[in-house]
């Protein structure tokens, strides 16, 4: 027979060892709630706090230079509150630089995306080194935009552009490209066209491409043929890539500033000689770095700004709808 000896421990013992087994305990339940309920904050933080430094700091910075008569170099600059904007809306260049930037945008933007979707279905199909096609594509988008721009400008030459020649062959009269407005504006949309164009199909042709093949042979099994799917099916499903290139291209039409700018022959004029296709960016960086008036330049980068939002709204409420009005029937 043995016997067993138990030791046991003092009463009093008892709650302090309980106390220290209980207060890590306590505070892995406390630390894994903050884990919980503060983790997904911190880690999106960093890019509000880049945001606040480069994007909302400069924006409201530039509100702030705006009601000053601010001019370069001063140090103390006088309120002048919204009068900056009272001599913006009065000047004439101003609402000409404003319909420069949206001729040149409804001329760049609007066929640009519809290229874009058509050159994405093509790419979508079967088609021998599909990889190199798609990089093909890109080129334009990474050759050197001074490259393009000084090629531009000797295409659209108003003497010897190679444009000019061909009007030539075919019968027709030559433009004044730099000199004449409409024409200007057109060449400039080719330039941004041709560079950004291959861009934006490459994503359009990401979205495609994730498309699920069921949805797709459904339709086929419904006896759609392929136009029929494009608009139906493939277009509703692009829905929200078409909205994102929508607004990033309703936000580049809109600042536009290096293709005109290299566009120009003559040297020292800013959008032409008589400002034919100076744009508002153009006209913000006049006001600024020729003129020294930073308080009017911020006025009109404000301006510009509200103009970018309320555009980039409309494009994107009407491609919603328009997209959205090919949705097949249930």
């Amino acid at each position: 027979m043995t016997t067993r000896t138990v030791v046991d421990t003092p009463r009093r013992q008892r709650p302090d060892r309980e106390r220290r087994a209980g207060t890590p305990r306590r505070w892995r339940q406390r630390l894994n709630r903050w884990d919980v309920k503060y983790s997904p904050y911190l880690y999106i933080a960093p890019f509000f706090v880049i945001f606040g430094l480069v994007g909302l700091f400069p924006l409201l910075y530039t509100a702030y230079v705006s009601v000053f008569d601010w001019e370069i170099g001063s140090t103390d600059p006088e309120l002048v509150w919204l009068e900056n904007y009272e001599l913006l809306l009065a000047d004439e260049q101003f609402w000409k630089t404003l319909v420069n930037t949206l001729s040149i945008f409804v001329l760049s933007s609007g066929p640009q995306i519809v290229i874009a979707i058509a050159l994405a279905a093509l790419l979508n199909a079967r088609l021998r080194g599909p990889t190199g096609w798609r990089v093909g594509v890109l080129l334009p988008y990474a050759a050197s935009l001074v490259a393009i721009g000084i090629i531009f400008a000797n295409l659209f030459g108003p003497q010897y552009g190679l444009v000019n020649s061909v009007l030539e062959v075919v019968g027709l009269d030559r433009i004044d490209w730099q000199a004449d407005r409409f024409a200007s504006h057109l060449a400039i949309a080719t330039m941004v066209n041709w560079r950004w164009t291959g861009y934006n199909a490459l994503i359009v042709l990401a979205a495609m491409q994730a498309i699920p093949r069921e949805v797709q042979e459904a339709a086929i099994v419904d006896g759609a043929g392929p136009f029929r799917r494009f608009v139906t099916v493939t277009l509703p499903m692009l829905r929200p890539t078409l909205i994102f290139v929508v607004i990033t291209s309703t936000i580049g039409g809109l600042q536009i500033f290096t293709e005109p700018r290299l566009f120009d022959a003559l040297p020292g004029s800013n959008g032409g000689s008589e400002n034919q296709f100076q744009t508002m960016t153009m006209y913000m960086y006049q006001s600024a770095f020729e003129n020294f008036d930073l308080g009017y330049a911020a006025a009109v980068a404000w301006i510009l700004f509200l103009i970018v939002v309320l555009v980039a709204l409309v494009n994107f409420l009407l491609t919603r709808r328009f997209v959205s009005s090919g949705e097949v029937d249930e």
